[in-house]
């Protein structure tokens, strides 16, 4: 059974993807239930998506609204309770081998007398528990790219100059946010709008990130600093 199980998964794009040996095969059932279950859920999604190239996963009590705005590639899953409004100007694409676990949140707007820009997520990302993507200025998430539980990104800043006036009646600013390849974002990390979080770096747990990280550069810390060079 492992060894048909590997190579469904294989064929779906995870070319070096292979199942723990110690899972059971009591365990593997249960896990394969389960999995058949997403894609039935998955197959009733993607009648509605703009695009879809191959097998889509989708867990329980997940809510996508406007799905005519998205696009997704091969082998993409979306976990327990995921919520997902790609109301925008270009939507959200979603590359291969894409993860989004439970309680994920990808809002694109917020108030519909300014819509956000749009999302674009590249192959092989994971993002783990809870993580949330404020779309307003446009995200864009390279290959190969890991977010820790809790990771959040902010693409709209407040304006607040005028010290005489409200905030919420300056406006906002709005740069966008992009994460290059290879990076690897650590737990309850927060980006900030107008950063760009260069090739193969890491944020350590916990740093909220408010200027341009280096590529194959380490930061950390409360503002984010270059801890060291991976290089």
């Amino acid at each position: 059974m492992r060894n048909i199980v590997n190579k469904l998964i294989q064929s779906s794009g995870r070319k070096n993807y292979s199942v723990d040996d110690a899972i059971a095969s009591r365990d593997m059932i249960i896990i394969l239930i389960s999995k058949f279950k997403q894609i039935i859920r998955g197959v009733f999604v993607r009648i509605f998506l703009n695009s879809s190239k191959g097998i889509l996963f989708v867990g329980k009590r997940t809510s996508i609204k406007h799905k005519k705005k998205i696009s997704v590639g091969s082998s993409v899953f979306f976990g327990d309770n995921v919520k997902i409004n790609a109301l925008s100007k270009k939507g959200i694409q979603i590359g291969n081998n894409v993860s989004i676990l439970d309680n994920g949140i990808i809002e694109c707007t917020g108030v519909i007398r300014n819509l956000g820009e749009g999302l674009i997520i590249g192959n092989n990302v994971g993002l783990a528990q809870n993580c949330f993507i404020q779309v307003r200025g446009t995200v864009e998430i390279g290959d190969n790219v890991i977010f820790g539980p809790s990771v959040s990104v902010f693409a709209e800043n407040h304006i607040f100059e005028n010290p005489d006036l409200p905030v919420n009646v300056q406006g906002e600013s709005r740069k966008g946010v992009r994460i290059e390849s290879g990076v690897w974002i650590g737990t309850r990390s927060v980006i900030l709008d107008g950063v760009v979080v260069g090739k193969n770096s890491v944020v350590a747990a916990g740093s909220i990130v408010n200027k341009d990280v280096p590529p194959y550069s380490i930061v950390g810390g409360v503002p984010a600093k270059i801890i060291k060079m991976r290089k």
